[in-house]
């Protein structure tokens, strides 16, 4: 039956043709965003998931950023520091030629001496962005300079003066290297821990040594005990510098590792993300190819659906 007042088939074109406009905004929205989850309307889950990973590779990337600063104080540490070993082992090097020579000694005073001051300038500069990890400040606990140490010429050791206890090490900072979720989803913390070394004890005793070297290793009577004991000293002295260099390479070898993971692990969390929510931008083109055509179809047919009532007239002619 034929109707005036109802086009079934107009309305069934409409319908179709509504369809396929919908369609077609859906897949240009796609094509212009270049993704196919862009709100929780498009696919509630996958866009709880993905927002969730979003912020873990965001707060990674966060934690890889500041272990940068970390490493960077860490590797200036680390620089100071081996350098300060060189100029031990080569200030210990001198106390023993002076063994074996005993002519020259204001000479290798002069010398030791200078080392000192070479050592002093590098604890000096081994700092980044005010962060010291090689020098536990050279002072007591209350805040006063430390008296000068002696040294005894009788049996060689290096006594400390009353009140001197050295310089104690910093503690060992604790420094966030990782988050992640439990089964809960609750974040948790990793850490590593950085141990920063304490120099200026070690210069402490450099220093002991070289303030009155010529006088005390020219003594006739005390002279080669002196010589044996700072000896033993500077030994000790230069293998706690290699120690302190040695440590803050391990410390800086373990940032660097961290952060190689933190970075391949953003990576695959990003990898994820658009796993879930890009767009297939093949697909998108080729779907909006055929949308096109069943648009143009779409809107033909109902063109054709419109002219139905006309043919009606033609029965009342």
């Amino acid at each position: 039956m034929s109707s005036i007042i109802t086009n079934n088939s107009a309305m069934s074109a409409l319908s179709t043709l509504r369809n396929i406009n919908t369609n077609l905004n859906s897949t240009q929205d796609r094509i212009s965003t270049g993704l196919k989850v862009s709100s929780g309307k498009d696919n509630a889950a996958y866009f709880a998931i993905s927002e969730t990973m979003k912020g873990d590779s965001g707060m990674t990337k966060a934690v890889n950023e500041s272990l940068t600063l970390t490493k960077n104080s860490v590797a200036t540490a680390r620089l100071g520091a081996e350098q300060f070993s060189d100029l031990a082992t080569e200030f210990r090097d001198k106390v023993a030629f002076a063994q074996e020579n005993k002519g020259g000694l204001e000479e290798i005073e002069a010398d030791l001496k200078r080392l000192v001051a070479d050592m002093g300038a590098i604890m000096s500069q081994s700092t980044f962005n005010g962060d010291d990890l090689v020098n536990a400040g050279g002072k007591r606990a209350d805040g006063t300079a430390a008296a000068a140490a002696t040294i005894s010429a009788t049996t060689g050791a290096i006594t400390a003066a009353a009140g001197v206890t050295g310089s104690a090490a910093a503690a060992d900072r604790s420094v966030v290297s990782g988050v992640s979720r439990d089964s809960a989803g609750a974040l948790k913390t990793t850490t590593i821990t950085v141990s920063p070394v304490d120099l200026y004890g070690q210069l402490e005793k450099f220093t002991l040594i070289a303030g009155s070297f010529a006088t005390n290793a020219g003594d006739a009577t005390n002279g080669e005990a002196f010589l044996s004991g700072v000896l033993g000293e500077a030994d000790k002295a230069t293998k706690a510098s290699v120690d302190a260099a040695t440590s803050l390479g391990q410390s800086e070898k373990s940032i660097e590792r961290q952060q190689e993971f933190l970075t391949k692990l953003s990576d695959n969390l990003d990898s994820g993300v658009g796993a879930m929510v890009d767009a297939n931008m093949e697909e998108e083109a080729a779907r909006l190819q055929s949308l096109q055509v069943q648009q143009q179809l779409a809107s033909q047919s109902l063109s054709i659906a419109n002219q139905a009532p006309q043919n009606i007239l033609s029965l009342f002619r």
